[in-house]
């Protein structure tokens, strides 16, 4: 899962990083079966992990310094939430806990990278 994540022709093109990251997850939560605990986790999950994306794509395209400044703070605090949910269901699909993992190492990457674009 990390090779189709991190294989793109560009490495540090954000968009698509960021992109397949998200399509990552969705693959990945389509093969959990769900429960009254899951179903509410993989929800959670997806909505966050394919909003670093989305909020993305808003700042490419803000306005101002400022807009673009928000944007990607909302992208930090996407993947720092991705993280979270990541670590959630890890814990209740045991199964799927190594996948998960690399998902988290991820997700922290990004919220790494995006806290550095926002200081400079």
């Amino acid at each position: 899962m990390t090779n189709q994540i991190q294989n793109s022709n560009n490495k540090f093109d954000l968009e698509e990083r960021t992109a397949k990251f998200g399509m990552a997850v969705i693959r990945l939560c389509k093969r959990i079966r769900t429960d009254e605990v899951s179903k509410p986790l993989v929800n959670q999950l997806v909505r966050s992990a394919t909003s670093v994306g989305a909020n993305y794509m808003e700042a490419n395209g803000a306005d101002s310094k400022n807009d673009f400044k928000a944007k990607i703070s909302i992208c930090k605090k996407e993947a720092k939430e991705t993280m979270h949910w990541l670590r959630m269901l890890a814990e209740a699909e045991s199964g799927f806990a190594d996948e998960l993992r690399v998902l988290w190492k991820e997700a922290h990457e990004l919220s790494l990278i995006f806290g550095a674009i926002n200081r400079k």
